[in-house]
C-alpha cells in the first residue's frame, strides 16, 4: 500500500485552455444605448416565440395530412402512425417551451416594469399633494376661526 492518504477532496488543475465566463462582448453591443437594446431583447423573444409557433402549425399541418382515409397497408399504416408520434412529441416540447417563454415574459414584466412602477408613483403623489393641499386649506380655516374667536 502506498503511504500517501487516500481522500475524497478534488484536486483542482489549470485547464490550459479554459475559458469559463470569459466571454467577449461585441462593442456593438456596448454602443447601444438602452432603447436599441431593449428593441433588440424584443425581437429576440419575438423570434423564439414565431419558431415555436411555427413549429406548432407545421405539426398540425402534418398531423391532418397523416389523418387522411385510404387503403393503406400494414406498413404505411406503421410509418404514418410513427411519424405522427414523432410530429406530436415535437409539438409537445414546442407548447412547453412556449410554456417556458411565457413564464420568463411573465417574470420581466413583474420584476421589471418600471413605466407602470412609475406611473403608480406619480399617481400616488398626486393625490399625497392634493391631500395636502386640503389639509392646508383646513388648516387656515381653523387657525381664521381660532384667531377670529380670541379677537372678540
Amino acid at each position: 500500500m502506498s503511504d500517501t492518504p487516500q481522500t475524497d477532496v478534488s484536486r483542482p488543475s489549470a485547464l490550459p485552455t479554459a475559458t469559463l465566463l470569459q466571454r467577449s462582448i461585441p462593442q456593438a453591443i456596448i454602443d447601444q444605448n438602452s432603447d436599441e437594446y431593449l428593441d433588440s431583447i424584443e425581437e429576440e423573444w419575438n423570434k423564439k416565440v414565431d419558431l415555436e409557433v411555427e413549429t406548432l402549425v407545421d405539426g398540425m399541418v402534418d398531423l391532418v395530412g397523416l389523418a387522411s382515409i385510404n387503403d393503406k397497408d400494414k406498413f404505411r399504416i406503421a410509418q404514418e402512425s410513427f411519424q405522427a408520434q414523432a410530429r406530436a412529441e415535437s409539438m409537445v416540447r414546442a407548447a412547453n417551451s412556449l410554456l417556458s417563454i411565457t413564464h420568463s415574459m411573465k417574470l420581466l414584466l413583474l420584476l421589471s416594469d418600471e413605466a407602470q412602477i412609475a406611473h403608480r408613483r406619480d399617481a400616488e403623489l398626486k393625490v399625497v399633494q392634493e391631500e395636502k393641499e386640503k389639509a392646508k386649506e383646513q388648516v387656515a380655516v381653523l387657525l381664521d376661526e381660532m384667531l377670529r374667536g380670541r379677537s372678540r
